[in-house]
This record gives C-alpha cells, sequence and structure tokens, in this order.
C-alpha cells in the first residue's frame, strides 16, 4: 500500500465489510475529497496539503478505484446514492458526523448525491468539471457527443466493453489523460504510471463500466424523479468548470447547476478536465472561500 498524499498517512477502514483505503491528514473542520475517472485519490496530491492547515482532510479511494473494495457484484452497487451513503458511513467511522463535501468527476456524482441525501451530514458542496447525471444525458447532443463516447461505451450491458478495454488498457485510459489535459505537465510521468497500474486491471476494469452503467440505468433516474421533485441542495455549492475556449458548449453549466443549488458560486478556469491536478492553487483557495462563507 502506498502512501499517497504528502504528508498524510495511509488508513484502511472497514465500512459494513468492506475496506476503503484513504489518506487523512491536517487539522480542522473535516472535508472530503472524492476523485473521478480514470483517476485514485492520488489526484488530490497538490490540493489537500494546501488544506491541511484549515481541514482535517479525507481522501479515499472511491469503491472499486484504486485499492477501495467494491460494495457487490453488479451495477447496482455503483448507483452513487450508494456509493454516498457508504462514504458518509465512512467519515462517521473516522468520527465526522458533519462535514464538506468536494468532488470531481465520478467523485462529483458521489458529492452530488450525498449532498442531495443527507443534507443533514454535508455542510457545503463543491462539484468539478460535472454536471449531474440527468442534465448530462439530456445535454449530449449532436457533435458534442463526440467526446463523451465512454457514456456510451462504458455502460454497455453486456461484457463489450471489458473485452474491448482488456486488450490494451494503457491506450485506451492513456487517451483521456492526453486529450482531457491542457497543461501537459500536470500529469507527470510517474503519476500517469500510477493510474494507469490501478486501472488496467481486469477488476477495475470491470468496476468502472459497472460505475457507468449505474449512471445510465440508475442514477439518470433517480435524478430525473428529484428534479421532477424540486428537490434543491441546502447548503453552499461551488460548480467549477474548465474554459472551453473556442469549443461551445451544447449546455449552461451555470445554468443547469443554478436549478439545483440556491445558494450557488461559480469558478471556471482556464485548463483541461483535470482541474485539481492543473489548478490546484485556484481550487484549494476555491474550497477554502466556500467553506468559510
Amino acid at each position: 500500500m502506498t502512501v499517497t498524499i504528502p504528508g498524510f498517512e495511509t488508513s484502511v477502514v472497514t465500512v459494513d465489510g468492506h475496506e476503503v483505503i484513504c489518506d487523512v491528514g491536517g487539522d480542522g473542520t473535516p472535508l472530503l475529497l472524492l476523485h473521478g475517472f480514470p483517476e485514485t485519490r492520488l489526484c488530490w496530491r497538490e490540493v489537500a496539503p494546501r488544506l491541511a492547515g484549515n481541514f482535517r482532510v479525507v481522501c479515499p479511494d472511491l469503491p472499486g478505484y484504486g485499492e477501495s473494495a467494491r460494495l457487490g457484484p453488479g451495477p447496482e452497487s455503483f448507483a452513487k446514492s450508494a456509493l454516498a451513503t457508504h462514504l458518509i458511513a465512512l467519515m462517521s467511522e473516522l468520527g465526522h458526523d458533519r462535514f464538506a463535501v468536494i468532488g470531481h468527476d465520478r467523485g462529483g456524482l458521489v458529492a452530488f448525491r450525498a449532498a442531495l441525501d443527507h443534507p443533514d451530514k454535508v455542510t457545503h458542496l463543491g462539484v468539478l468539471d460535472i454536471l449531474p447525471t440527468v442534465d448530462n444525458w439530456n445535454a449530449l447532443q449532436g457533435p458534442g457527443g463526440v467526446f463523451a463516447f465512454h457514456l456510451y461505451l462504458l455502460a454497455q450491458p453486456s461484457d463489450l466493453p471489458e473485452r474491448l478495454i482488456a486488450a490494451d488498457p494503457d491506450t485506451f485510459f492513456g487517451h483521456f489523460f492526453d486529450t482531457w489535459t491542457k497543461q501537459p505537465d500536470a500529469i507527470p510521468a510517474e503519476v500517469r504510471e500510477r493510474y494507469l497500474a490501478a486501472v488496467r486491471r481486469p477488476e477495475a476494469i470491470q468496476a468502472i463500466c459497472d460505475d457507468y452503467r449505474a449512471s445510465a440505468f440508475i442514477d439518470g433516474a433517480q435524478d430525473q424523479h428529484d428534479q421532477h421533485a424540486r428537490r434543491t441542495l441546502t447548503m453552499p455549492v461551488l460548480a467549477a468548470w474548465q474554459d472551453p475556449g473556442d469549443l461551445e458548449l451544447p449546455f449552461d453549466p451555470q445554468q443547469i447547476w443554478s436549478s439545483w443549488a440556491p445558494d450557488l458560486r461559480t469558478l471556471v478556469l482556464r485548463c483541461g478536465h483535470f482541474l485539481p491536478e492543473e489548478r490546484p492553487a485556484e481550487i484549494a483557495e476555491a474550497i477554502l472561500s466556500l467553506t468559510t462563507t
């Protein structure tokens, strides 16, 4: 087991019989940081130390990713409502009944569901370069869908994606590191290799596919139900995303997040998709600003 966040300690926490691997450090109010695809808790290596003077920071590998155990067989174990409940239980095991949560990409979906379903537990929410699942599916139309091809491929109900990816996982996952990053030095070679080592494992490939199947067949329907019920987030929310540059987005992130979050602040950064690694200082500053309001 490798210590991932400089100055943090790696812990193995058993939650409902499933091991969660997390790096924990700092002093202050509790803060949960959740990584995205196709990464591990290592993505917070530049952000978490910047926050350690103000927060007790917890950086877990999401279940099925990195070193954390998946919760069970099938896509239903990756429903974001189930993952959110599991990680809230993780924080309780660590002694934190109320905390802020920040999530990037897939971790943002889990953070969103945690805040929506458990407003008594989540004090502040941050979502980085992600939309709620129902809004994401609704936004995918025309040529814009080309850049999100993986959403459709990974969600296939058969084992087709697992078989295709297993043929050359480094090329498949490397595609996202190459095309989603605008600052080439943001993910150094040794970090990239650690990410690839984590996701090229057959069990990790299956977990990732089940994660995306859950979004296609479970999460979107849950979001849609809540959207029709006019449920909203009751805590302060930060939504940050990348500046698309010359590419015209087929959706308006601010408008979408405003429909869910009455108390919203936004941040647009000139970088690629991997905000915590490409702009760690700005992300840390935005988290600190969010949680002090």
